[in-house]
């Protein structure tokens, strides 16, 4: 895959996703509000916890995005672009809800603090953020510095997968409140 098709792709999907992620705070509030019978999240809860995990997977991605512009490495673009597989295919399955167990820290746990406004806005700022950090690195800057990720064992992975992580992460969870939205209509009709 040719580096700008790689970034657009990352771009593209991370659009998209928020799309679709914001499209939920426009439901009713008995909708954002139903808890499921296995006693998970509702969908409101779901919204800050994709907020909260974008803020600091955003501060990880901030941080190696600023030492591959730096260079720490000394890594030459056209070297890397020989050596670098340019797919995103490894990490779909983080954007699959249920495909595996993955245990989040605590602090990624949604606490109600935030109105919906503010879980939005934030939202929108995050995609915003990820957004300028690919236009920042679109000559394939972010390919000079990679950070273990160990959700699913994927190991080192660059800035832009970092970011696509971000995104499918976001993707995962529209699963799970259309999940919610679905019990809830059934309950309705019961």
């Amino acid at each position: 895959m040719q580096l700008k098709i790689y970034i657009q792709t990352i771009q593209l999907h991370l659009i998209n996703t928020h799309h679709e992620v914001l499209k939920w705070f426009d439901q009713p509030i008995e909708i954002k509000e139903f808890r499921p019978s296995d006693g998970g999240w509702t969908i409101s809860e779901i919204l800050e916890h994709i907020s909260l995990t974008s803020h600091y997977l955003l501060i990880l991605i901030q941080k190696g995005a600023d030492k591959a512009i730096r260079n720490i490495h000394q890594l030459s673009i056209e070297e890397l672009l020989k050596k670098e597989s340019l797919t995103v295919k490894n990490m779909q399955r983080i954007g699959v809800h249920k495909a595996f167990d993955w245990i989040r820290p605590e602090h990624m746990e949604p606490s109600g603090d935030k109105s919906d406004i503010e879980i939005k806005e934030l939202l929108i700022a995050q995609l915003n953020q990820c957004i300028q950090t690919l236009e920042t690195l679109k000559n394939g800057e972010g390919l000079r510095y990679k950070t273990t990720m160990s959700v699913d064992n994927l190991g080192k992975i660059n800035v832009y997968e970092y970011i696509y992580f971000l995104s499918q992460h976001a993707f995962r969870h529209i699963h799970q409140m259309e999940e919610n939205r679905q019990e809830w209509k059934n309950k309705l009709a019961e």
